[in-house]
């Protein structure tokens, strides 16, 4: 046994190595972080640092709403055995893209096939009178302004009043009914501009919806050990492929000199359908996406394969180093055994902050999996659902009393949040320090990685996130969180959110 003086020595000195203000301020996200547009990312820098500094090799990571699968990643990557769960389903396939990598040179060869077999019978939607295929059509409500081809290699652009061909070629898809597997189901939700009579046909152009249903079917002709990717490539381009994409005007170099330049601008948060908005070529979309998770994975430095189980009890016994699970994490986590946790690192929903699930519907309906909305943890705008804020306090304090059942003795939660109501933090407030209990040890803030469209830019909005940090009382290891405090702006009072 090591004494603490020792242990404390070399802590310090792992220590040196990182900087903490990239704890606190980091880097954009690139490579595989950056593949899909999940959302509410957390940066690496700090889910990094958490695990190396908080756990041991060998033990037991879990992340009971594993969003973009971020922290299974930099887990298993540091040879701790992890336990992820999401009642999200593309969350699940995404977090079990990346601990599972699929072969570069099978992807390539499946993109490849992609090519030949798809890629010619999009194009040919988007052809025009000049024997050219059009990259972009901008729209201004149901009229077309202009017709776009840009080819980026040759650092040529060509925009072009629309013809009568243009608009024949349109018309002849417009009524197409798409045969993606199941219709999206959303809700009446102003804040990210839903309603339940809303379809894909509302989302996308009809030659959009026949180009992804093309790329659907060759896709599902893929091997199973691909398929999965290459679908999330699809859902990762689909929100450029659709009428959510806006066009930004007026932007001159600087502020004080006004430009009539039209550029591309992006997907946002929600389902808003802009009145001048872009159609872009979906075969376009899509290549580029997955040609961005090939690169990824080409360049990936960490090539050992991992040993995925869909049994708990495989990873508690050492026989897995993953176990990722669809579903309520509540009804999951009642089969785990009690104080075998190490570190429970994750970032459940934020109140009414992102309303995950119906975000990710477009994605969900595309790869044809089917979420129990009912058993959402959030807070909705979409009063159908009765996601209250009552019943969010009271289903997250279930879950930090199941935190503290399967943490060890000594283990840490370490808990990503931010509202901007008092009645939010409800359920942190209550975890009273006691012999059983999680006792709060502080919390310091944590900036994103990008300036991010999902920023809560409402009244009382906080700029940053906040790491939270509890531990299981006994055998606990303080020297561990001597790290914690020498972060800037540690803090050992949680923030005083006023009621709204």
């Amino acid at each position: 046994m090591k004494s603490s003086v020792k242990q404390l020595s070399l802590f310090e000195l792992e220590f040196t190595k990182t900087n903490p203000e990239t704890i606190v301020l980091p880097k954009g996200y690139k490579g595989l972080a950056a593949f899909h547009k999940y959302w509410g990312k957390k940066p690496i820098e700090c889910l990094a640092f958490l695990i190396e500094n908080l756990t041991e090799k060998g033990d037991i990571v879990l992340d009971p709403f594993l969003g973009s699968g971020l922290v299974a990643r930099e887990a298993v990557i540091r040879e701790r055995r992890f336990i992820g769960i999401d009642i999200n389903p593309v969350a699940v396939e995404l977090s079990n893209l990346l601990v599972n990598l699929p072969n570069p040179d099978i992807f390539k060869k499946a993109l490849d096939e992609l090519e030949i077999s798809v890629k010619s019978e999009i194009y040919k939607t988007y052809l025009l009178q000049d024997g050219k295929f059009a990259t972009h059509y901008l729209w201004n409500g149901n009229e077309l302004n202009s017709v776009w081809h840009l080819s980026p290699r040759r650092n040529e652009s060509d925009k072009k009043i629309p013809t009568n061909y243009d608009y024949q070629v349109f018309k002849h898809f417009e009524e197409y009914e798409p045969k993606i597997p199941r219709p999206i189901k959303l809700f009446q939700n102003s804040r990210i501009n839903t309603n339940d009579s809303l379809t894909l046909k509302d989302l996308f152009t009809g030659r959009a919806l026949h180009n992804i249903d093309l790329l659907l079917n060759a896709i599902h002709k893929q091997p199973d050990s691909i398929k999965s990717a290459l679908l999330l490539s699809l859902t990762a381009a689909s929100g450029q492929m659709s009428k959510m994409v806006f066009a930004i005007t007026g932007r001159g170099k600087t502020k004080s000199e006004p430009t009539n330049k039209i550029e591309v601008g992006s997907w946002v948060i929600g389902y808003w359908r802009p009145t001048l908005h872009f159609e872009i070529n979906v075969w376009n979309c899509f290549i580029k996406r997955a040609n961005s998770l090939l690169k990824s994975i080409q360049e990936d430095e960490f090539k050992k394969g991992y040993c995925v189980s869909k049994r708990l009890t495989d990873v508690m016994d050492n026989k897995a180093d993953v176990a990722i699970f669809q579903g309520d994490n509540r009804k999951v986590l009642n089969n785990c055994p009690d104080e075998t946790i190490s570190l429970i690192l994750t970032d459940p929903p934020h109140s009414d902050r992102i309303p995950y699930l119906e975000l990710s519907e477009m994605w969900n309906c595309l790869i044809d999996k089917e979420p129990d909305f009912s058993q959402e943890i959030v807070v909705s705008n979409a009063r159908s659902r009765g996601k209250n804020k009552n019943n969010y306090v009271n289903e997250m304090m279930e879950f930090m009393q199941t935190a503290t059942r399967i943490l060890k003795s000594g283990g840490i939660l370490a808990l990503f949040f931010n509202a901007r109501d008092a009645d939010s933090w409800q359920f942190l407030k209550e975890v009273i320090p006691s012999d059983n209990q999680l006792q709060f040890r502080g919390l310091f803030p944590m900036n994103y990685s990008a300036n991010s469209v999902i920023q809560d830019n409402r009244k009382g909005g906080l700029k940053n996130d906040f790491v939270l940090i509890y531990q299981k009382p006994g055998n606990e290891d303080n020297i561990k969180l001597i790290f914690l405090e020498k972060l800037p702006n540690w803090s050992k009072e949680i923030p005083n959110i006023h009621s709204k």
